[in-house]
């Protein structure tokens, strides 16, 4: 059985000693969704939100979240994140919103959770902006689909 690297040998958590670890790329790409009724995703599509600008507004939170990980996930390292982009397109299809987030660094540690984080932040952004159109909306499929770089190596989860 693989040791579980956040536990300590009297079994408490603990924030893991990267310290000797080598400096490497790193990257990482999340996504997610955020489903709505078609008159939801029509005031977004349309700009009509009484909030304004949902997905630009959605965008800058989801970079912001990538930035502050640290501060929400208690044993995540700070990290000096090299680029966070965040994409969300309009799907008519879901209907709703399709959310993308990549994260890189040169360092000690990978960046799946900034990515994660990001396009957490982004899509409850979403529902915060439209929520005074719409109080069911789904935040659904938040995932990891790609990471590159590390001691275990790449992994694509399309």
């Amino acid at each position: 059985m693989k040791k579980l690297t956040h536990i300590d040998e009297a079994g408490k958590a603990h924030m893991v000693d990267v310290g000797a670890k080598d400096d490497t790329e790193r990257a990482a790409v999340a996504r997610g969704e955020v489903k709505m009724k078609r008159a939801t995703y029509d005031l977004v599509a349309a700009g009509n939100m009484k909030k304004g600008d949902v997905l630009t507004v959605a965008q800058i939170a989801g970079i912001n979240g990538a930035k502050r990980t640290s501060d929400l996930i208690p044993l995540c390292h700070p990290l000096l994140l090299t680029h966070i982009s965040v994409q969300l397109d309009l799907d008519a299809d879901l209907p709703g919103v399709q959310i993308t987030a990549s994260a890189r660094l040169r360092g000690k540690t990978g960046v799946e959770m900034e990515a994660l984080t990001a396009v957490s932040v982004a899509a409850l952004t979403v529902y915060d902006m439209a929520k005074a159109a719409e109080k069911t909306m789904l935040i659904q499929n938040i995932r990891l689909v790609e990471k590159r770089g590390g001691k275990s190596g790449d992994i694509l989860n399309e």
